[in-house]
C-alpha cells in the first residue's frame, strides 16, 4: 500500500505517501492534497507529475501546524 525508499514497516520514517495515500492518513479528499501541494501549503515533492510527501515531514508538519494553532497563530 505504501511506496517506501528503504525497508522496514508499512508505517516507518522512509515512508513516501501519495496523492491517494496521504488523502487516507489525512483523512481528507484527494482534491484537497492536490490544491494545497499546488499552493505550497504541503510540504511534498514531485516525481515526475507525480507529487510525493514523506510521511516524516508531514508528520513534522502536523506538529507544526498543532504547535501555531495551540499559540494562536493561525495560518
Amino acid at each position: 500500500m505504501f511506496c517506501k525508499a528503504k525497508g522496514g514497516s508499512n508505517m516507518d520514517e522512509d515512508t513516501v505517501f501519495t496523492v491517494q495515500e496521504l488523502a487516507t492518513y489525512l483523512r481528507m479528499q484527494p482534491v484537497t492534497i492536490y490544491k494545497h501541494a499546488k499552493a505550497g501549503k504541503l510540504p511534498c515533492f514531485k516525481v515526475g507529475a507525480n507529487w510525493r510527501f514523506k510521511k516524516a515531514t508531514i508528520d513534522r508538519w502536523i506538529s507544526d501546524q498543532e504547535e501555531n494553532e495551540n499559540n494562536g497563530h493561525s495560518k
